[in-house]
């Protein structure tokens, strides 16, 4: 009974070697999207260290205290953009491999 309600969510056919059709239950793929929601967290927490790093510590204070003095929207983008442990390590990571650089 197990293999037919696999079977009842998505099956895929495939042809044996003698011809035979056998139905095998299609392999479980989540529908919450886990993957772009960790890639956004990524390319957030990366943006947030590169902006560290070429503006410094004291002036990126300085704009986040500034945002989180405006409406209900910069409040939230403030809390957003406050400096954390990722965003350190990342800025740390960019300003002394690709310091010169930025």
């Amino acid at each position: 009974m197990r293999k037919h309600d696999q079977l009842a969510k998505g099956a895929v056919k495939t042809v044996t070697s003698d011809g035979l059709i056998v139905l095998k239950p299609r392999a479980y793929r989540p529908k919450f999207p886990l993957r772009g929601i960790i890639v956004v967290l990524v390319a957030g927490f990366a943006f947030k260290g590169v902006l560290l790093a070429s503006i410094g510590d004291a002036a990126y204070a300085a704009q986040v205290a500034d945002l989180a003095q405006g409406g209900m929207v910069d409040r939230i983008g403030a809390w957003v953009m406050q400096i954390d442990a990722a965003t350190m390590l990342i800025a740390d990571f960019i300003s002394s491999h690709l310091g010169d650089m930025i």
